[in-house]
């Protein structure tokens, strides 16, 4: 059990001792400056310590904010601080130094946790400092303001801000307003039932999974059911990161179930659409796979711009500062919130044409919208870099380079060239990575199966990709290299398996783009948490994306159109088991930070 001292006698009528017990705390008090340093050091070295100043008035969800984060090594509120274990070696430290200068004066005379705080900033130590918005953290220095502080705690709703806090602060408009307004209702009554966020995101996983074998079907009755069970999926979605936010529950497991599992349910989706489809005898892979590829392009996207840009200095542009006049016109924060298609218009609209048209109406609208929103999103991002003046950091380079998931042929490549590659103009990169692809997808995208032109197209493009990464992305539109890459690849593996055209040829490449794809979302998470990329070992293994397109291009070359669908389906199944494997070991083993996105949606 967590461990709270009182620094001195709660003031008769308080309720901090209570309001902390209420929130798992183990409530001690401290009589002055040297027995509070005596309790922290008897305290359990592997639990929470917070030291809080009997003097304090407040709500308690303030104190759950200040006290409970377990994002945070060391927080803080007005009158109280709190470590973790990581932290206690600080907060000793500190504590000691304080008790010697006070000479053991007894602590109600001032505030020992606000002197600890001040005294850990100046040890450089990084303090989490809740925003508290209109809650009450205060600690009165007399009669009066200790009643006035009292006041302000009854006339604000304590849960009603709870609730509101619940709710991710930026999100889409069909989530905003169709979803949250009851979700974190939802929310709370898991949380009164012990239930985790963890329970709440495989909850959702599992209902999209019923939901695309619904669709799978093919019955009318089938689609309509899958539409409405893929609603209730994104409701539960919803719910676990609000879950979250209500009670404080952030860990490390559920970061990397919430970020995973929501492009899981998208494309599980996808292939029980095309199976239905199926039934009725409409082939769709192709515009399953097509909407994968365009959806997976549209993230890494998103993702590249946000590491290349995630430090950058002198970060202004006049397309940035045009966005942040439009922001202050409240309709149209909506209108391009809504235009990009984030997850809960996407859903919705799925899910409507899902029971009411026919699957390939649904992807042939999925397709167009994920174009227009792919569209509008780069175009604005590649103005942005054009114009703004920023100095791309060691970080960011580093980070995009991990993003491009280059193997060793392209590494052994670019270790060969790194002398030309010096002499290259700053927009080579993209340059060279948009070059190679189109060549090598105009000699795959030939009349006939496989062929020897597919190969000397993914020579080409293993040269070209290993010339783009030959020196540090630090250009201006160097972040468009990983999606280049990543449409290349893709790309790559839907034409040759349409070209077979063999029963269970482009079912195999969905499969073998999806693994591919979770590795990519898996590398994204983990540079997202500052956990680094994946083990070389593994890059190496599934032999980064120039070597996975020159392999299926060689197979192609090689073999029957039959043949070429068991090589596909093998692939898929190997590169499954590498990533996931590795991927769950890290997760659940690795102690990596967690990931919160509160960002743009997905």
């Amino acid at each position: 059990m967590s461990t709270a001292i009182l620094t001195g006698q709660p003031v008769p009528g308080s309720s901090i001792e209570g309001d902390l017990r209420s929130l798992g705390f183990d409530v001690q008090v401290a009589a002055d400056a040297a027995d509070a340093e005596r309790l922290v050091a008897e305290a359990p070295c592997d639990q929470r310590v917070a030291l809080v100043d009997a003097r304090f008035v407040g709500h308690v969800h303030a104190l759950r904010l200040g006290l409970t984060d377990p994002r945070f090594s060391l927080a803080a509120l007005p009158g109280a601080v709190t470590t973790q274990p990581d932290g206690r070696v600080a907060l000793t430290r500190v504590l000691a130094r304080e008790n010697s200068a006070g000479g053991g004066t007894a602590v109600a005379v001032d505030s020992l946790p606000d002197r600890i705080v001040t005294a850990l900033a100046d040890d450089g130590a990084e303090v989490y400092r809740p925003d508290v918005g209109s809650l009450v953290a205060a600690v009165p220095a007399d009669p009066q303001a200790r009643n006035e502080a009292r006041q302000a705690v009854a006339d604000v709703d304590d849960e009603a801000v709870r609730l509101k806090s619940a709710v991710k602060a930026r999100d889409g408009f069909f989530t905003t307003y169709f979803i949250s307004p009851y979700s974190r209702y939802i929310a709370r009554w898991c949380a009164r039932r012990g239930l985790t966020p963890n329970q709440v995101t495989t909850a959702s996983l599992l209902t999209a999974l019923i939901a695309a074998a619904c669709a799978a079907t093919g019955t009318r009755g089938g689609f309509i059911a899958a539409g409405v069970l893929l609603i209730a999926s994104f409701v539960l979605d919803c719910t676990d990161g609000q879950l979250a936010r209500y009670s404080l529950q952030y860990s490390t497991l559920g970061a990397w179930l919430d970020a995973t599992f929501d492009r899981a349910k998208e494309y599980a989706y996808y292939a029980g659409l095309a199976l239905g489809a199926a039934r009725g005898g409409d082939d769709v892979w192709a515009l399953a796979l097509g909407a994968m590829i365009l959806q997976t392009c549209r993230h890494v996207v998103d993702f590249s711009f946000n590491e290349a840009n995630h430090d950058a200095t002198a970060n202004t542009s006049p397309t940035a500062a045009l966005s942040d006049k439009l922001d202050s016109v409240g309709w149209t924060v909506w209108v391009r919130r809504m235009i990009v298609l984030p997850i809960g218009e996407r859903w919705a609209m799925i899910a409507v044409l899902t029971a009411v048209t026919t699957p390939r109406i649904t992807f042939y609208a999925l397709l167009v919208g994920c174009a227009f929103a792919a569209t509008y999103t780069t175009a604005g991002r590649v103005l942005r870099s054009l114009t703004r003046k920023a100095q791309r950091t060691d970080r960011a380079a580093k980070a995009l380079a991990d993003l491009a998931d280059s193997g060793p042929l392209a590494q052994g490549i670019a270790g060969l060239l790194k002398a030309p590659a010096r002499r290259l103009p700053g927009f080579a990169a993209p340059a060279l990575a948009l070059l190679g692809g189109l060549v090598l997808v105009g000699l795959v995208w030939q009349p006939g199966f496989g062929g020897p032109l597919a190969v000397v197209g993914a020579v080409i493009y293993a040269v070209t990709s290993a010339l783009a990464v030959a020196r540090p992305l630090k250009g201006p539109l160097d972040w468009l290299v990983p999606p280049f890459f990543r449409a290349a690849e893709y790309g790559t593996v839907l034409l040759l398996a349409a070209e077979a055209d063999v029963n269970g040829a482009l079912p195999a490449a969905f499969g073998l783009v999806a693994a591919v794809a979770y590795h990519h979302y898996d590398t994204v998470y983990r540079i997202r948490g500052n956990a680094g990329a994946p083990p070389a070992w593994l890059v190496r293994a599934v032999g980064g994306h120039e070597g996975r397109t020159l392999l299926v291009t060689v197979l192609a070359a090689l073999l029957t159109a039959s043949q070429f669908t068991v090589a596909l389906t093998v692939l898929a199944v190997a590169v499954a088991l590498l990533v996931l494997v590795e991927s769950i070991r890290f997760w659940v083993s690795a102690g990596a930070p967690a990931v919160h996105d509160e960002g743009e949606p997905a």
